[in-house]
């Protein structure tokens, strides 16, 4: 059991909002937490191991302003309850940085894990949203971003949510 929110707030203030969802979900993992946000082309990201209340302070609220932001809170399940496998996760590519989030397993990471890696991708979780991610940037740069989401949907098989 893992829980995401996502919120869009025209006043800037998403991550306080995304908090505040997290507070309230917090029963759904209590292992870790993470906030991603976003104000234009910039994203700024906190994650950290324990509950949201200890991990999400005044001045770090203040620090992730944007009118976008994802949270997540973990549950480690059947990955390592590490601050590496804490959602979301960060990720640059030639098209420029973006999070993600994922609650859900996927029944082919494996497979796709292997052709990636095969392709020069290095993972550093244990994480299925890492598969994903690494999938959207590798098609992404053929297909655009529509096209990459749209191969991601096709490909990534299992019961998620992202």
């Amino acid at each position: 059991m893992e829980e995401m929110i996502g919120v869009y707030d025209k006043g800037g203030q998403a991550s306080n909002l995304a908090f505040f969802g997290l507070f309230a979900l917090q029963h759904r993992g209590q292992e870790g937490a993470g906030i991603a946000a976003s104000v234009g082309n910039r994203l700024r990201m906190h994650k950290d191991m324990g509950l949201v209340s200890q991990i999400f302070f005044h001045e770090i609220l203040d620090s992730l302003t944007g009118h976008i932001s994802i949270g997540h809170t973990m549950y480690s399940g059947s990955s390592s309850s590490v601050l590496r496998n804490t959602q979301p996760f960060y990720f640059q590519s030639l098209q420029g940085e973006f999070a993600i989030a994922l609650e859900g397993n996927l029944i082919n990471a494996r497979e796709i894990r292997e052709q990636l890696t095969g392709k020069g991708h290095y993972f550093e979780t244990t994480s299925d949203a890492e598969v994903i991610a690494h999938l959207f940037v590798e098609t992404r740069l053929h297909l655009g971003t529509l096209g990459a989401v749209e191969t991601v949907m096709k490909q990534a098989r299992g019961a998620y949510t992202c």
